[in-house]
């Protein structure tokens, strides 16, 4: 998994993160602190939190968010079932769009981050950001 596509995206992120930090520390340090609210143990618990941004990342077309949330949800405990039935909820409501994103991007984030060697992932896919 060390040096894949999706571990850079995860990197690209990360970095981007800090260099808008760095121009507009204030709004960077209030948007974290709002979403690391919203990711708290509450009545729901921090799974459920992945599972459903999950499928809203899935739904708005959001790459970065589907890869992210994968993977916080698997780092969570989910599994592979809990993941693709977020997923695939969003096709509810996203149509065409969001089944595309459940049936490759998920499906490829499940294999990369469960360490699935069996994955028929295109190794020269690349996102659309």
């Amino acid at each position: 998994m060390e040096g894949s596509m999706l571990q850079q995206v995860l990197q690209d992120y990360k970095e981007g993160v800090g260099t808008f930090e760095k121009n507009l520390p204030k709004v960077a340090r209030q948007y974290r602190k709002f979403t690391e609210a919203c990711f708290e143990e509450g009545v729901l618990s921090v799974k459920q939190k992945h599972l459903i941004a999950l499928a809203l990342g899935v739904m708005t077309n959001d790459e970065y968010c589907i890869i992210y949330h994968t993977k916080g949800a698997l780092d969570q405990g989910a599994d592979q079932q809990e993941v693709l039935e977020a997923a695939a909820v969003s096709g509810a409501f996203g149509g065409g769009l969001a089944m595309s994103q459940a049936v490759t991007l998920v499906q490829e984030a499940l294999q990369e981050f469960r360490g699935d060697q069996t994955a028929a992932a295109d190794p020269g896919r690349t996102l659309e950001h």
